[in-house]
């Protein structure tokens, strides 16, 4: 498998099972497609009106029943309790021309990565299901290690533009990024807000004194 950022815009994703994993996965899908809910019951959670339910029992379902309710379905996942059924909607998602993730069953050719959010950028981190517990152990590490992420990625966008007015050599403005990403100081500079770490940054790497403004 290799990892891929998707735009789920207007897509239909299908979760089939209304309980606590399915309220997960919905949680992770919902607010970047169109998420449908199969299950003969739902939990609370899966009550938002972002969230379309359908309410069937799948148990006693053919193959082509179960596609039939996938219908234009660009991701299937499978969260029931019941792993066999949960291959069946495997194989039924396979058929409608469907990409398919199997929380317990076979193995589908999708995995729903645990993601770690800043404003400015996304991370996904997946052990194949091995240990759950490192991805939070990741961002946890993350987190304390890199408090401004945000403000550095904002940082250093800003800088890649404005040091192509006054740095011919791409080479040599490459060198200065990753110069400002080393430096300790810079890093700690971010406390103070964005801004005025820019201008720090700007005058020890580029201009002395001088700010580019």
């Amino acid at each position: 498998m290799i990892p891929l950022m998707i735009d789920l815009a207007a897509r239909r994703v299908v979760i089939f099972g209304g309980g606590a994993v399915g309220a997960r996965k919905a949680a992770f899908f919902s607010g970047e497609a169109r998420v449908t809910v199969i299950s003969r019951s739902f939990l609370p959670a899966l009550l938002s009106p972002g969230i379309e339910r359908i309410e069937v029992e799948c148990a006693s379902m053919d193959e082509s029943a179960l596609e039939s309710l996938i219908g234009d379905a660009f991701l299937v996942v499978a969260a029931t309790s019941d792993p066999d059924l949960n291959d069946r909607i495997g194989r039924a998602a396979r058929s409608a021309g469907a990409l398919f993730n199997n929380a317990d069953g076979e193995a589908g050719d999708v995995l729903v990565p645990s993601v770690i959010r800043g404003e400015r950028y996304l991370l996904a981190i997946s052990t194949g299901g091995a240990s759950p517990a490192i991805p939070r152990f990741l961002r946890e590490h993350l987190e304390a290690a890199f408090p401004h992420l945000d403000a550095m990625i904002g940082v250093q966008a800003r800088l890649r533009e404005d040091v192509k007015e006054c740095v011919g050599s791409q080479e040599e403005r490459q060198r200065i990024l990753r110069a400002v990403l080393r430096d300790p100081e810079a890093w700690s500079w971010l406390s103070e807000g964005e801004e005025r770490a820019y201008q720090r940054i700007w005058e020890r790497y580029i201009s002395g004194k001088d700010t580019p403004y």
